[in-house]
């Protein structure tokens, strides 16, 4: 019956816009509905909302003319990098931010704002080669009027369809009195690599490509992170890079480290003794790299305490959540491939 259903969903953008000729003009929530689609199936055939009622004549949009290459370019991107977005607070902000009149200006920006934007940007325009300087990022975006009318709209449907809760990271203090780092991500939020390295300030105009290494230790922070995907493709991972990682318990984590790491090697004794030494330790999660043609974000599941390890090249270590698993996620988190 569950697959009668979906192959009754329009899977082709002629039978989608035939679909929503027959609904007639409507909000995104209402098509959805009306359609009966998810908003991955919608993205996946539509592409970009804003440009579908260009095509279909609805609304303000319809008097646009032909699509820009930034509209195309942004269009592309909130369809394959921003559905994954979960974190209420930061989807008010970006909400309020996208409906002033005036781009924000950068050097008006405190440093945790000015990191929000480019985790959004990073996920609209690209990173790497497609990088656009922050200032003419939002200064393009806000020409794209009718993008960012389709970015609120988006942003506010993902806001009411959130099903669970996030909350702020709880740092640990490395000495009395010391602030937390200025690093926008929340506990159980979900985010994709390039917006981990942009939260951290290491996705900027000086370092446009964010790391592809599994791991990566922020001195400013003193924090290591570690970007764990638990079932390993054959094809994405080498033999020596497909660790053993998995839940042991709601509050118990077990990580292999990199193929080499020595438990006598600085970062196996910063892994060992990171509270003593004065460092953290982040785990970001997910249960494979891509479903269904989407590259996968990872699950923050926050900060963690050595506790044991056993061999070395590669270390296995047991650590200990400063927060559990919650029951939602447990499950897909607790099998080890």
């Amino acid at each position: 019956m569950l697959s009668n259903l979906r192959e009754s969903l329009p899977s082709r953008r002629p039978q989608l816009l035939a679909e929503c000729r027959r609904l007639g003009s409507c909000s995104l929530a209402a098509l959805l509905d009306g359609l009966g689609m998810e908003l991955g199936e919608f993205y996946r055939v539509a592409g970009c909302w804003a440009l579908l009622q260009r095509e279909l004549g609805w609304g303000a949009a319809a008097a646009s003319g032909e699509p820009t290459a930034d509209e195309e370019r942004l269009g592309r991107g909130i369809a394959g990098g921003l559905l994954h977005l979960d974190d209420s607070e930061r989807l008010r902000w970006l909400v309020d931010q996208l409906q002033r009149p005036v781009a924000p200006d950068p050097a008006g920006l405190d440093l945790c704002a000015e990191r929000q934007w480019r985790m959004l940007l990073a996920q609209l325009w690209g990173n790497g080669r497609n990088h656009v300087p922050l200032a003419e990022a939002l200064v393009r975006l806000w020409a794209a009027s009718a993008i960012r009318a389709e970015l609120v709209e988006l942003l506010e449907l993902l806001l009411e369809r959130t099903t669970h809760l996030v909350a702020p990271l709880d740092w640990p203090a490395l000495a009395a009195g010391e602030p937390a780092p200025p690093v926008p991500l929340m506990l159980h939020g979900r985010y994709s690599r390039a917006e981990v390295f942009a939260a951290f300030g290491l996705l900027n105009e000086a370092r446009p490509f964010p790391g592809r290494e599994g791991v990566f230790f922020d001195e400013a922070s003193r924090c290591d992170v570690f970007f764990i995907t638990l079932k390993k493709s054959e094809r994405l991972f080498s033999p020596t890079t497909r660790y053993n990682d998995y839940a042991i318990s709601p509050r118990e984590f077990h990580w292999e480290s990199q193929s080499l790491t020595r438990e006598a090697s600085s970062t196996g004794q910063r892994y060992i003794h990171h509270h003593a030494r004065g460092s953290r330790v982040l785990l970001l999660v997910r249960e494979e790299n891509r479903r269904g043609g989407v590259t996968l974000p990872f699950l923050c599941l926050g900060f963690s305490e050595y506790v044991s390890h056993e061999g070395e090249r590669p270390m296995a270590i047991r650590w200990r959540l400063q927060r559990a698993i919650p029951g939602a996620f447990y499950p897909e988190l607790a099998v080890a491939v």
